[in-house]
């Protein structure tokens, strides 16, 4: 079970279990978004490019934060919605990456109903050298109590 409104603690941060990237998650992403941009899937074009190489789709380790984030015992089944999102790509993600997420509650407000809050959160994604590739914040809706 996630953390409640209350559980949540300005300041307060907390490191995701890992997750090592595949070639299958970069293939299966791009036909579920019918995303085949040539630089996650023509590794003779990307090779090409200032990557080097095939990289994972951006958007895709956004949903993999919140994967991740529900791994560490944060969001589930308290998370009642996401109000809004804002995402910074600061480097390249690759098949065999390893990735966590380093999530920092920056600030919590309560609503107008009583049981649930407002809660931003900083999520920053860190790949196995230590480099932050992805940084995001998240404004999510959450309850007041554990469901």
């Amino acid at each position: 079970m996630g953390l409640s409104y209350d559980a949540f603690e300005p300041g307060a941060t907390y490191t995701t279990p890992r997750r090592t990237i595949i070639e299958a998650d970069i293939t299966q992403f791009a036909g579920l978004t019918a995303d085949f941009n040539p630089l996650h899937v023509d590794e003779v074009h990307a090779a090409a490019s200032q990557f080097g190489g095939r990289i994972a789709h951006g958007p895709m380790l956004v949903g993999m934060a919140f994967g991740l984030a529900s791994r560490a015992g944060l969001l589930d089944g308290t998370v009642m919605g996401l109000l809004g999102i804002t995402w910074t790509f600061t480097g390249p993600v690759r098949a065999q990456d390893t990735v966590h997420v380093v999530v920092t509650v920056v600030g919590k407000r309560p609503t107008r109903k009583d049981d649930r809050g407002v809660v931003d959160l900083r999520l920053d994604v860190v790949n196995q050298h230590g480099e932050t590739v992805q940084t995001g914040t998240a404004a999510l809706m959450v309850s007041r109590q554990a469901a």
